[in-house]
C-alpha cells in the first residue's frame, strides 16, 4: 500500500556503482537501452510500439535476455507490468511511445503509486527539437506523471541512457517502491554513443533510510509488554519488505492480535489462531473492533487509510501509536505517532523482536488474558458469514470460496475492484505471500485480467486465477488475447451479477433502491428478460473468440464440477461465466463518512459488545 521496504523473493539483480567496467560498444541509443535493461535484470516487458518508440523495437527482436509481450492496451502493459510486479517481487516494466500511448499508462502508474509498486515505465516523445511545439503525438507525460511517479526522467542524450536506466531500477526498487518514468526523445534512441556497464549512479538527494533508531525500538517495546489491549495493524510494507517470517515470530513472542489490511493479506496466516482479519469498511467485526477499542496499535508498514480508519477523529480513541514505515512522510500524515520509527518493515520488526525479548527477560510481559477474552467472543459472535439464495441461484461468496478451496497448493490470486473483490479477500485463505493482488489504493476497474497475465508470464509454474466482476471484466478483456497469443494460461472468474455491484450496494442502502445506471444486462427487447446477469456481450462467445476456454456456471449444483474443469485446463487460458444472485452484498460494512463504531455485522444488524471495560 505505501511505506514499503525495498521488495521481493526474487530480488532483481541492482545496477552496480562500480566494479569491472565492460569494454564500450558502439551503439545507437536504441540499442543502449535494450543492453540497459539486460543487465538491470529485466526478463519481461509488456508494451505496444508507436512511432516515437519504434527505434527501441528494433534492437529489442534481437534480445535473447528481454522478452517481449505486445498487449492489446497500454492500460493493459502497465497492469501486467504491476501483477508481475507483485507476484514476484522484481521491478515490472511496461513500455509505450508517445502522446496517447503514454497518457494511457497514467492510470496504471497512479495504481502503482498507491499501492508502491515498483514499476519502470519507458515511453518514447517526440525528437527533442519538436518537444514544446504541440508536435504530432506529444504530450508532456514528465509533467503528467509527476505527482504520481515516484520519480521521473526526460532523455534528451542517447550518452544518458544507461545512468537513467539504471538509476530508474534502483529507486523503482529500494526505500518504498513506486513507479518510475523514464521518457526518451526518439532523436536520442536514434542517435550514434557509447555503451559500457555498469554506469555511474550519482544520486545524492536520495538515502532511504532502513536502520530503525535504536532508542525508539526500546520504546515501542516498552509500550507492547505494558499494553493492555495491543493491536498489530500490519500492512502492504511488511510485504515489499519481506517480513512475513519476522512477523510472524513477533506475533507469537508478544502474544498480540494482528490485523492485516487489504494490501497485506497473505503477510500472515489467515489461519494463525492470532489472526482477527482485515480491518477497514468492509473488515471483519473483530479487527475492526479490536483497532477501535486498543490501547496500543503497532503499525507496521501501513498509512491509516481512510477505508482503514472511517472517520478519522473517532478511529482507535483509546490507542497510544507506534507507526514504523520506510517513508517518513507517511508518519503522522493521517494520525499522530506517540512512537515513530523511520525503517525498513524487515529491519524493524527484527530489532523490535529482540527488544522486547530483553523486556521479558527482565521481568516485563503483558498480560492480555482479559483482551483475547473479549476479541475471541467478537469473533465467535460476528463471525465471516453469508446466506446462499432462497431461490436456488448461485451465491457468488460460495462461488469465490469454492475457486480458493479447489484451486492448487500456490495459487495466485488476482481481484478486479467491487463486490468480488471484498468477497475474495474475506473467502479465500491466504496463507503465504504474493498470493493475493489487487488494486487497493486506486481501486482501479479492469485491474484483475492484465495483473493475473503478468503475474503468470512473471511466475509461469503457479495457477493464476483472476477473480473479477463483470463490469470490471468488460474494461480490459482483450488481454485474453494476448494471453492466449502468449502461452499465458491464466483462470478467469467472473462474478457476473448483471450490475456494478458495489455501487448499486450503495443505491440501495443510500440512493433508495433508485439504480441509476448501474443495471449492465439491460439491452435490446428480445433478450430473454428471465436471463440473469450480463448477455450482452456473451462472456462464452468472447472469451471463445478470443481463444478461450469458456464455460458458463448458473447451478450451484455444477459449480465444483466446473471449477475442477477450469482447473484441468492449462494450455489456454481459462473463463468462466458465474451468473449469480443480484441482491447478494458485501458485509461487515462500515458507511463512508462515519465513525467505524457504527459498523454493521449484517444489514440492520449493529453488534452489541457488552463490554463495560475501564477505558
Amino acid at each position: 500500500m505505501t511505506e514499503q521496504a525495498t521488495g521481493a523473493p526474487h530480488p532483481q539483480p541492482r545496477p552496480r556503482s562500480g566494479g569491472q567496467q565492460s569494454a564500450p560498444e558502439h551503439v545507437t541509443g536504441a540499442q543502449s537501452l535494450i543492453r540497459s535493461l539486460e543487465e538491470v535484470g529485466a526478463d519481461t516487458v509488456f508494451g505496444i510500439p508507436g512511432g516515437a518508440i519504434l527505434p527501441a523495437y528494433d534492437p529489442l527482436m534481437d534480445s535473447t535476455r528481454v522478452r517481449h509481450v505486445l498487449v492489446r492496451h497500454e492500460q493493459g502493459a502497465g497492469h501486467a507490468a504491476t501483477g508481475y510486479a507483485q507476484a514476484t517481487g522484481r521491478v515490472g516494466v511496461c513500455m509505450a511511445t508517445s502522446g496517447p500511448g503514454a497518457t494511457n499508462l497514467v492510470t496504471p502508474i497512479a495504481d502503482a503509486h498507491m499501492d508502491s509498486v515498483p514499476l519502470v515505465a519507458i515511453t518514447g516523445q517526440v525528437a527533442s527539437k519538436a518537444i514544446g511545439t504541440d508536435a504530432f503525438q506529444e504530450a508532456d507525460i514528465v509533467g503528467i506523471t509527476m505527482p504520481i511517479t515516484k520519480h521521473n526522467f526526460l532523455v534528451t542524450k542517447a550518452e544518458d541512457i544507461p545512468r537513467v536506466i539504471a538509476q530508474a531500477f534502483h529507486i523503482a526498487s529500494t526505500g518504498r517502491p513506486g513507479p518510475v518514468l523514464v521518457d526518451i526523445a526518439k532523436d536520442a534512441l536514434q542517435a550514434q554513443t557509447t555503451f559500457s556497464w555498469p554506469p555511474v549512479m550519482d544520486l545524492p538527494g536520495y538515502r532511504p533510510v532502513t536502520k530503525p533508531h535504536a532508542k525508539q525500538i526500546r520504546e515501542a517495546a516498552k509500550l507492547i509488554t505494558s499494553a493492555k489491549r495491543p493491536v498489530l495493524y500490519v500492512g502492504g510494507g511488511v510485504l515489499k519488505a519481506r517480513a512475513t517470517a519476522e512477523l510472524k515470530v513477533l506475533a507469537e513472542l508478544t502474544g498480540a492480535p494482528v490485523t492485516t489490511t487489504l494490501m497485506a493479506l497473505g503477510a500472515f496466516p489467515d489461519s494463525h489462531p492470532q489472526h482477527l482479519g482485515m480491518p477497514g469498511m468492509h473488515g471483519s467485526v473483530a479487527a475492526v473492533t479490536a483497532l477501535q477499542k486498543a490501547d496500543l496499535i503497532v503499525a507496521l508498514g501501513a498509512r491509516f487509510d481512510d477505508r482503514v480508519t472511517g472517520k478519522l477523529d473517532s478511529f482507535a480513541p483509546y490507542a497510544k501509536i507506534v507507526h514504523a514505515d520506510i517513508d517518513p512522510a507517511e508518519i503522522g500524515k493521517n494520525r499522530a505517532a506517540d512512537v515513530p520509527i523511520v525503517g525498513d518493515a524487515r529491519e524493524v520488526i527484527a530489532d523490535l523482536i529482540q527488544a522486547v525479548q530483553k523486556e521479558h527477560s527482565e521481568g516485563h510481559q503483558g498480560d492480555y488474558t482479559a483482551w483475547w477474552n473479549d476479541l475471541n467472543r467478537w469473533r465467535e459472535t460476528y463471525p465471516l458469514g453469508y446466506d446462499l439464495p432462497e431461490n436456488g441461484t448461485l451465491s457468488p461468496q460460495q462461488v469465490i470460496e469454492r475457486i480458493g478451496q479447489l484451486a492448487p497448493q500456490g495459487t495466485i490470486f488476482a481481484a478486479g475492484v467491487g463486490q468480488h473483490q471484498m468477497w475474495a479477500a474475506h473467502f479465500i485463505q491466504y496463507e503465504k505471500p504474493a498470493t493475493w493482488l489487487n488494486s487497493g489504493g486506486a481501486g482501479t476497474m479492469g485491474y484483475a485480467v492484465p495483473a493475473a497475465m503478468g503475474a503468470k508470464a512473471g511466475a509461469p509454474d503457479r495457477t493464476v486465477w483472476a477473480i473479477d466482476g463483470d463490469g470490471c471484466f468488460q474494461m480490459t478483456n482483450q488481454e485474453l488475447t494476448t494471453c492466449a497469443l502468449n502461452n499465458i494460461p491464466i483462470k478467469v472468474a467472473i462474478i457476473n451479477n448483471g450490475a456494478l455491484g458495489m455501487v448499486r450496494q450503495w443505491q440501495t442502502l443510500f440512493y433508495n433502491q433508485r439504480y441509476s445506471n448501474t443495471v449492465l444486462h439491460s439491452g435490446p427487447e428480445d433478450i430473454d428478460p428471465q436471463a440473469k446477469g450480463t448477455r450482452v456481450p456473451d462472456f462464452v462467445k468472447l472469451s471463445e473468440a478470443m481463444g478461450c476456454y469458456a464455460i458458463r456456471c448458473e447451478s450451484p449444483d455444477d459449480l465444483d464440477k466446473v471449477i475442477e474443469e477450469a482447473n484441468s485446463v492449462n494450455d489456454r487460458p481459462v473463463v468462466v461465466d458465474f451468473i449469480v444472485h443480484e441482491d447478494a452484498m458485501v458485509w461487515p460494512m462500515v458507511a463512508a463518512g462515519t465513525s467505524n463504531d457504527e459498523i454493521m455485522a449484517a444489514r440492520d444488524v449493529r453488534p452489541d459488545f457488552g463490554d463495560n471495560e475501564d477505558d
